[in-house]
């Protein structure tokens, strides 16, 4: 049952409309004033507010405002006996669902005015439940996208899946720039087909060209074979063309080609060979530069970018740097059957405060060093000098690896007994040993 607030300071207008509105199954809370109203409203959730312009302690459009701070989502309607086109106009700028003159011409005004207003407030309503499990759903397993920058890529890869449009993906190496492709593809009509790869650096032009369009028995040197290519393999699928920046100005041709008439030749071949593939390319070069130095096809290059997503290198996206290490930390643990591990917060610090020149990439590496070496919490000392900081001076160094013998004397090499006269952990300790070399010491 919808729970109606009306809000007006004449006794009997404010009856009128609460019998009205009971009658018609609704629950009914009145307010006199600008003060009780808003008390109301702090007090329980409303569906719909009716409310008088002119009120005894203030302006009407103070109780609206305050819904549309705190309670974007209930309608207001603004009622009044000093109806006029600019009171009219102010209310419906502030966000007002509708807008009654005083008296009513009729009952029916009334009732169609608030059921329209309660309708078109449970459509967006429900509009923005779809909308939030449309983003759940899109949620990708392989992607951590906690920063905002990365919930802005997110959004702009759930709105570009559903469609056939060709994507440009940019970002610095090691952004994660396939797990991207990945994702829009697994979020597309596409997915139930292939997802090719090719990565266009790692081949000489004439394999590149062979391995994208095939050939024929015989088409070269080595050709023994009738060969499909990449365009073939991903047909009904996506084609992700990783480097793309690295085709040489022949396969741009011929790629642009593809991308505008749908078909091609084998190397060595005449038949014409049509293809339904969704391409998405990839690069860590600026293509818009390289265009403007001739060195990629302007054509091409317009053809790519009909949809752009960059990605942002990962010291601008700080907000996901301790997640993914524990996303990755946690993986590959799992995978190496070792028992849960966990960053000590000062190891967390350190992360979020190196620059990541490797970005995501580097940042997985890491964290699969870590789960090799380490058993349980990762400390700062467990990190690379790189990433916990500048490197102790040698003369610390010399006293630091002096102490520890001397400790590991008075305690008969037990690291134990010497980590609790160190004053530091037993990790600690073991690391030191292992770092200067250190091998007389005993177990617990």
């Amino acid at each position: 049952m919808e729970h109606i607030l009306i809000v007006d300071d004449d006794p009997g207008f404010r009856r009128l409309l609460e019998t009205i509105l009971r009658t018609e199954g609704y629950q009914i809370t009145t307010a006199a004033s600008v003060t009780e109203a808003l008390a109301q409203c702090q007090q329980r959730k409303f569906h719909l507010v009716v409310c008088d312009l002119k009120l005894p302690d203030g302006d009407g459009l103070a109780v609206l405002r305050w819904s549309k701070e705190n309670a974007p989502e209930v309608p207001v309607i603004m009622i009044t006996a000093f109806a006029s086109v600019g009171n009219a106009v102010d209310a419906m700028k502030m966000g007002a669902a509708d807008y009654l003159g005083k008296p009513l011409s009729s009952p029916d005004e009334l009732r169609m005015v608030v059921r329209r207003s309660l309708e078109t407030s449970q459509l967006a309503s429900e509009r923005e439940v779809l909308r939030e499990e449309q983003a759940r759903r899109f949620a990708c397993d392989a992607m951590v996208a906690e920063d905002p920058r990365m919930v802005e890529v997110l959004e702009l890869m759930r709105k570009v899946a559903p469609t056939d449009a060709t994507v440009l993906i940019t970002g610095e190496s090691g952004t994660g720039k396939e797990v991207v492709a990945h994702c829009i593809h697994d979020h597309s009509p596409r997915a139930t087909h292939a997802f090719i790869a090719v990565n266009c650096a790692a081949l000489t032009p004439t394999l590149i060209e062979s391995e994208l369009f095939g050939h024929e028995k015989g088409s070269f040197t080595g050709a023994g074979g009738q060969h499909v290519g990449r365009f073939e393999r991903a047909h009904k699928g996506t084609l992700f063309l990783d480097e793309i920046g690295e085709l040489d100005g022949n396969l741009q041709a011929k790629l642009l080609r593809v991308l505008q008439e749908k078909t091609f030749e084998r190397v060595g071949g005449m038949r014409q060979i049509s293809t339904d593939v969704r391409v998405i390319a990839a690069t860590n070069r600026d293509l818009a530069g390289q265009v403007e130095q001739k060195k990629f096809r302007e054509d091409l290059f317009y053809r790519l970018n009909l949809f752009p997503i960059e990605v942002p290198p990962l010291r601008e996206r700080a907000g996901d740097i301790v997640p993914l290490a524990r996303h990755f930390l946690s993986r590959a643990a799992r995978a190496m059957k070792k028992p849960a591990l966990r960053l000590s917060p000062e190891s967390e610090d350190a992360l979020m405060h190196y620059g990541w020149p490797g970005n995501v990439r580097e940042l997985e590496n890491l964290m699969q060093r870590m789960a090799i070496l380490c058993e349980r919490e990762i400390d700062p000392d467990d990190l690379p000098l790189a990433v916990s900081g500048e490197p102790r001076p040698v003369l610390f160094k010399d006293i630091e690896r002096q102490a520890i013998l001397g400790a590991l004397k008075d305690n008969s090499g037990n690291r134990t007994r010497t980590a609790r006269q160190l004053g530091i952990s037993l990790r600690t300790l073991q690391y030191r040993l292992k770092e200067y070399g250190i091998t007389q010491a005993s177990g617990d």
